[in-house]
């Protein structure tokens, strides 16, 4: 049986946005609300070049990255064809109208992945 942390009221999330739970360890985690009120959860995190997913365009079921226009999917993080790839999931719940995600996973998942370093001062260079 999972812990639910508490996040958020499900109207602190904009329709069609995204709101960011930061984490002690790890990235933070992306919290979508699509026009129907269907919440999602995934690392914030795009699976190509890492382009923080809170900040793309929700439309229906997906999420836009801002850096490629990469369309993921909120229910699994896989991205669309012909693009490969995928960001972890995190599961959540909507109760009494306010979101909950699991304290373990939370805790846990995906906690090593991290964003890819660019420029040439990258990776311990001077």
């Amino acid at each position: 049986m999972a812990d639910w942390t508490p996040i958020c009221r499900l109207d602190d999330i904009p329709r069609l946005g995204a709101r960011r739970v930061a984490r002690a360890a790890g990235l933070d985690v992306a919290v979508f609300r699509t026009a129907a009120d269907e919440v999602f959860a995934l690392l914030d995190r795009c699976p190509h070049k890492g382009g923080p997913l809170s900040q793309g365009i929700v439309f229906g079921a997906q999420v836009a990255c801002p850096l490629h226009n990469w369309m993921i999917a909120l229910a699994d993080g896989r991205a669309a064809a012909p693009d490969e790839g995928c960001t972890p999931r995190f599961a959540v719940k909507v109760e009494g109208g306010v979101v909950h995600l699991d304290a373990h996973e939370l805790a846990s998942h995906a906690t090593e992945l991290r964003r890819p370093a660019a420029g040439p001062c990258a990776a311990g260079r001077a």
